[in-house]
């Protein structure tokens, strides 16, 4: 996807964040702050994050805000937080998304809403960039349960490409605080410089990805990126801070911030 085609687009944006990932009394996420920043919210479904108790609050705090409901689906481990590639059958795997997406689903609609779209949590993202299984049985899952449901993911991705042959709305996503490959690929959380921190940094690159669709990868060259939805990660040091000077930003770049998601 070239930038110019993605700046011609580029009045128009998401903004996306991970919610409801703490466990029981533990909390990782400042889900209200964000959900008053955000139009999008990503709902850990119980595999990576989460639990009932918790995807019932942020469920009914999205609608009463008019966020849209996300369910995102990660591979079954609390205990790596869904960060460690599981090596799964695709039928298992299509199963546990199955699984996590109607548990969502349940929620939402008992809040008066429904899940709107999907999208895979950590190193499932990951994987399915390049693991053709893996994401062919996520996108059986999607197919299956609701083939209206957009899906989240990164652009040029296997994930992407095969949901597109499948009928499913594919939607090209970036990230706000993360670094880049060359590749255009996510520096891997293990590597120095992965996660930035800096607030005007993060708004700054931000709206060069939203209105020049470009971003500088780490080794300086640059990279076409054309996102729809922009993540703004919620597990990071003043999360919350950093996503409302984003979304200032991008407003005053004259980028309108609405959701994708019907």
């Amino acid at each position: 996807m070239g930038g110019h085609d993605g700046a011609m687009n580029a009045a128009v944006i998401d903004l996306n964040a991970d919610l409801g990932e703490g466990l029981g009394i533990w909390q990782l996420t400042d889900d209200a702050g964000l959900l008053d920043v955000v139009t999008s919210a990503n709902v850990a479904c119980g595999f990576h994050g989460g639990d009932p108790s918790i995807m019932g609050r942020v469920c009914a705090a999205a609608v009463e805000r008019g966020v849209r409901i996300g369910a995102q689906v990660g591979y079954r481990d609390l205990h790596g937080f869904g960060r460690r590639f599981l090596d799964v059958a695709p039928a298992e795997l299509t199963d546990d998304v199955l699984y996590q997406l109607g548990a969502l689903d349940a929620f939402a609609r008992v809040a008066g809403d429904r899940v709107r779209y999907l999208k895979p949590h950590g190193a499932l993202y990951n994987a399915i960039v390049s693991h053709e299984a893996q994401a062919a049985a996520v996108v059986e899952a999607v197919r299956r349960y609701d083939a209206t449901l957009p899906v989240l993911g990164l652009p040029g991705s296997a994930w992407l490409r095969l949901a597109t042959e499948a009928g499913l709305t594919a939607v090209p996503e970036a990230f706000a605080d993360r670094a880049y490959t060359s590749a255009g690929e996510l520096v891997s959380r293990r590597e120095p410089g992965a996660v930035l921190a800096d607030p005007e940094q993060i708004a700054a690159r931000s709206v060069g990805m939203v209105v020049d669709g470009r971003i500088l990868a780490i080794d300086g060259t640059v990279v076409d990126v054309s996102p729809r939805s922009l993540c703004v990660h919620g597990d990071t040091p003043g999360a919350v801070g950093v996503a409302h000077r984003v979304r200032a930003a991008l407003l005053g770049a004259g980028v309108t911030v609405v959701s994708f998601a019907a």
